[in-house]
């Protein structure tokens, strides 16, 4: 299993990026349209925006919404009991957004959902027909119209020794939903789970696109897709005094669609947030 950047502007990048995502879960795109001064401009901003008090005035009402999550609301990956070393915000389209931050994250959730709808018809394309015929539905067309898409702002602050015992940035978990897109973070960490049970290294070039198969690809797709279990280790020396930046956008279909016999879009996000909130 090894993960190698795919140029997005190859006559065989559908094929190749399709084949990674069916051998290990994960692909890698360079020379995507995603601009990198878009996203560093992104880092920049969040960055300063996680520094500031101003962050505790978008806390969230309630698990779900839009807005900022301290780490007290943070995570436990399912079959963890411990929460994941981060803080984050959550922007949806027409949702709260700090005022100064809002322009660039809508044009960034945009432009990412519109990249994320021709991966999914590379995919699609590229599927066995035995495969394409699971879906219910063209694989783009899952995503119009979808309010659920999520970018969330991700910062994994630097750590200060006084963290809990086996407390990790993000512990070892799959995504819920059909692909993420994922611009290669401003720090590593980000780690595949081989099936061969050792841990790869994503690669974190910046100007990198990392895209990955969630759980609900994997049902629609009868299995054929892997959502391949990944983690954000803790970094090691002089590194530990660095933040980390990350801007997942978490692409969902509309809640209607279909996946398989047993659940809806809907019926499966329930389920897992469920356990994500140990009930």
């Amino acid at each position: 299993m090894e993960l190698v950047a795919v140029d997005y502007t190859s006559p065989t990048a559908k094929q190749d990026f399709v084949r990674s995502l069916r051998d290990t879960g994960f692909g890698v795109l360079k020379n995507h349209p995603l601009r990198q001064e878009e996203v560093q401009a992104l880092y920049d901003d969040w960055r300063q925006f996680f520094g500031e008090d101003r962050k505790n005035d978008f806390a969230v009402p309630h698990n779900g919404a839009g807005g900022f999550y301290p780490q007290s609301l943070s995570e436990t990956a399912k079959g963890n009991t411990i929460k994941d070393i981060k803080e984050f915000f959550h922007y949806y389209p027409g949702d709260v957004c700090p005022e100064d931050l809002l322009p660039k994250a809508k044009a960034y959730h945009q432009n990412a959902t519109d990249l994320a709808a021709e991966l999914l018809k590379w995919i699609e394309h590229e599927s066995p027909m035995e495969v394409s015929a699971l879906f219910t539905e063209p694989l783009p067309k899952m995503i119009e119209g979808s309010t659920k898409h999520l970018l969330r702002i991700l910062h994994y602050p630097p750590l200060t020794g006084d963290e809990e015992p086996a407390a990790i940035r993000a512990a070892a978990h799959e995504d819920i939903n059909l692909i993420t897109i994922l611009p290669a973070s401003n720090e590593p960490g980000l780690q595949v789970l081989a099936k061969d049970g050792s841990w790869l290294e994503v690669p974190c070039d910046f100007g990198n696109l990392i895209v990955n198969v969630g759980d609900m690809l994997q049902e629609a797709s009868g299995g054929y897709f892997p959502s391949t279990t990944h983690r954000v280790i803790n970094p090691d020396g002089a590194d530990k005094t660095i933040g980390r930046i990350s801007l997942p956008l978490f692409c969902h279909p509309r809640s209607d669609v279909v996946l398989s016999d047993r659940y809806t879009a809907d019926s499966y996000l329930q389920e897992r947030l469920r356990e994500l909130r140990g009930g």
